[in-house]
């Protein structure tokens, strides 16, 4: 009776678990060019992000600055663990002109943790990439994707001053299994850097991942507080082991739940929720800017 009971929750996983579609073409090709020609890293790569091959094709990539060793070791990043290496200063100019080579109306910036940096956590190399962008590609859009900078005031408003056009930071998980997902942020933490952000003036964006064990009330309870805070933009997907090493799948969602939380979400106040599968914080983010009114 329980072998097949396993079998068929078996059964149920591989029918909901997201296929993905891989594709090598000349668009991809270009980016992954501009990207190494440029000595760049990209979470797209670091992540083993599903939607790569995609966005990639789609001429876009969301590019990680401040090198690509973290300080933290979250259970579901697959983003290389250990002592980062020294800061490099022209890394924001050779980011500006990669943007500027792929014709970016809308760019996701985002970056590893360095809590290794106790004088701004990597901030002013935040900040001095955004404003080389905006230099040398003023018609493109700018969204940042960071840490929590340990909940530092004068580095968060760093970042704010250069004043990306969405500032996001991701919650990940519900609150109850934050430690387990992510053992060195804090859950009240996080909050308040989206808090800031929203009293600020900036366009404020976070999302989470489903699978990880939590419940359906849990989902909707999280949704609900991160709306109360003013937050705008919120995206959802499913949580894909990257190696054997990190957390397992708790459970694979079917599309009509990821359906029903984007309707639950949009009655709550976001002004965009982007729900699915495959939906990752950078995913179609040109396109969440554009019904945000930002591009």
């Amino acid at each position: 009776m329980n072998k097949t009971n396993v079998k068929s929750n078996s059964a149920l996983e591989t029918a909901h678990k997201p296929k993905i579609k891989i594709e090598y073409g000349k668009d991809y090709k270009f980016v992954q060019d501009v990207v190494s020609s440029n000595n760049l890293h990209t979470v797209c790569e670091e992540a083993r992000c599903p939607n790569m091959f995609e966005c990639w094709g789609r001429g876009t990539a969301t590019i990680m600055i401040l090198g690509d060793i973290c300080t933290r070791a979250c259970g579901f990043c697959s983003v290389k663990t250990g002592k980062p290496q020294k800061l490099d200063i022209m890394e924001p100019y050779r980011t500006a002109l990669a943007v500027k080579k792929m014709r970016l109306r809308h760019v996701v910036i985002t970056s590893v943790d360095r809590d290794d940096l106790k004088a701004d956590f990597g901030s002013e190399i935040w900040a001095e990439t955004i404003k080389q962008i905006h230099r040398s590609a003023p018609n493109c859009t700018v969204e940042v994707l960071t840490p929590d900078f340990q909940g530092h005031i004068p580095s968060l408003h760093t970042v704010f001053s250069a004043k990306p056009e969405i500032f996001s930071h991701n919650v990940e998980c519900v609150e109850r299994i934050s430690k387990q997902v992510r053992a060195q942020a804090v859950w009240q933490r996080s909050l308040d850097v989206l808090s800031k952000s929203v009293k600020y003036g900036l366009r404020t964006k976070t999302g989470m991942m489903l699978g990880l064990g939590e419940t359906k009330n849990e989902i909707i309870n999280t949704m609900q507080q991160v709306a109360n805070l003013g937050v705008e933009i919120f995206t959802m997907g499913q949580y894909l082991q990257p190696t054997k090493k990190h957390l397992p799948v708790s459970r694979y969602l079917a599309d009509e739940e990821f359906k029903y939380y984007k309707e639950e979400g949009l009655k709550m106040g976001f002004l965009v929720v982007e729900s699915g599968a495959l939906v990752r914080s950078s995913y179609h983010a040109d396109e969440q800017a554009r019904l945000a009114k930002v591009v």
